[in-house]
C-alpha cells in the first residue's frame, strides 16, 4: 500500500508525498485519516533543525501524534473494529521514511491497541486529545493544579480548562494581546501588568527557553515550576531558586490513563474543545499551513483534511 503524507525531508523543507506502507501484521488495523493536526512544540522543532538528539531521529520523516479517521480494514481477530472512528497518536507504519511520531498522512497501519475509538461528536475535534492528555498528565496523580499559567496557546488554554474543572481559578500570562481572547473561569493578564511574587505553581505551556529566572522570581518560597512545553535546553540562575527552594517539575508524556480520562471528559462535554482549531488547510497545501502555524500568532491549532487525499 501507499499513502499521502506530510515529510520533512530537511529541516524547513516540508512537502506531501507518496510513501511505501509496511504491510500490515496480524494485530494491525488500517485507518484512512480524517483530519490530522501540526503540533507548535515538537514538529517546529523537526522543522526547523532544532530538535535535540531523539530517539528514531533523522531526515526524511513523516511527523504528527494527532490524527483521527475511520478503520478500514482488520485482520479477522479484529473485525469488528472496522468502521469505526478512531484516534491515532503516531505510528511507525512507513517502508521508506522515518515516522516519528508518524501520523499526518492520509491512510495509516497501526497496532490495533494504538487505535482508540472516540465518539464521532467530537469529529476533528478529535485530534485535540493529544495536547488534553498532555495538559491532563501535567497536573494528574495528586498534583496541584496551577496558579499560574504561561502562554494562552492551546495546551494552556487546556490546562486552565481542567483546572477550573478541578475548583482552581488560574492566571495566564500571554504576551500577545490577539491571543487574550476565550477565557472562561480564569484571568489571562499581559505578564507586565502582574506584580505578584507568591505563585506556589506555575505551570509553563510557552516551550519558551528563556523564561526561567522570571517564572522563579514570581515563587512563594518552596514553589514548584512545572514543565509542560518542550525545549532544546534550559538553564536558571542559582541563587535566586535556592533562596526560594524552587522546586522543578518535568510534565513527562501522557499515559493511557491520561488520555481516557480526557476523553470521557470530551465527550461528555465537561471538558469544552470549541475554539482552539482556528485554522484549515487540505493536505496538497501543506507547506502553506505549516509556515501559517509556525509564523502566524493568531493560529492555535491547524488542522489538515485529508478528505481529498
Amino acid at each position: 500500500m501507499e499513502s499521502q503524507a506530510v515529510v520533512i525531508r530537511e529541516p524547513k523543507i516540508v512537502e506531501l508525498g507518496a510513501v511505501r506502507l509496511n504491510a500490515p501484521g496480524e494485530s494491525d488495523l488500517v485507518v484512512d485519516v480524517t483530519h490530522s493536526g501540526i503540533s507548535t512544540g515538537t514538529e517546529r522543532l523537526f522543522w526547523s533543525g532544532e530538535m535535540p538528539a531523539f530517539p528514531g531521529m533523522g531526515y526524511p520523516l513523516v511527523p504528527g501524534y494527532e490524527s483521527v479517521g475511520r478503520v478500514v480494514s482488520a485482520p479477522p481477530a479484529f473485525a469488528s473494529r472496522v468502521g469505526e472512528f478512531v484516534f491515532v497518536p503516531g505510528s511507525n507504519c512507513f517502508a521508506d521514511v522515518r515516522g516519528l511520531f508518524g501520523a499526518n498522512a492520509s491512510r495509516l497501519v497501526v497496532p490495533q491497541a494504538r487505535a482508540v475509538t472516540v465518539s464521532e461528536s467530537l469529529g476533528e475535534r478529535g485530534v485535540l486529545l493529544a495536547l488534553a492528555a498532555t495538559a491532563y498528565h501535567a497536573s494528574a496523580n495528586g498534583a496541584a493544579q496551577p496558579d499560574l499559567i504561561i502562554g494562552h496557546g492551546v495546551v494552556g488554554r487546556l490546562l486552565a480548562r481542567i483546572a477550573v474543572l478541578a475548583g482552581a481559578k488560574p492566571v495566564v500570562w500571554e504576551r500577545n494581546p490577539a491571543r487574550h481572547d476565550g477565557a472562561e473561569g480564569y484571568e489571562v493578564r499581559l505578564p507586565q501588568d502582574d506584580n505578584r511574587h507568591d505563585y506556589k505553581h506555575i505551570y509553563d505551556a510557552s516551550g519558551d527557553e528563556t523564561l526561567l529566572d522570571r517564572l522563579i522570581s514570581r515563587l512563594a518560597p518552596g514553589g514548584e515550576i512545572v514543565l509542560a512545553g518542550f525545549y532544546a535546553k534550559l538553564s536558571f540562575a542559582f541563587a535566586p531558586a535556592f533562596m526560594r527552594e524552587a522546586r522543578l517539575r518535568i510534565a513527562a508524556q501522557w499515559q493511557p490513563e491520561d488520555l481516557m480520562a480526557v476523553q470521557k471528559l470530551a465527550e461528555s462535554g465537561a471538558l469544552n474543545l470549541d475554539g482552539l482549531i482556528t485554522h484549515h488547510a487540505a493536505a496538497t497545501d501543506v507547506r502553506e499551513a505549516y509556515q501559517t502555524a509556525f509564523e502566524t500568532p493568531e493560529c492555535l491549532k491547524m488542522i489538515i483534511d485529508w478528505s481529498s487525499s
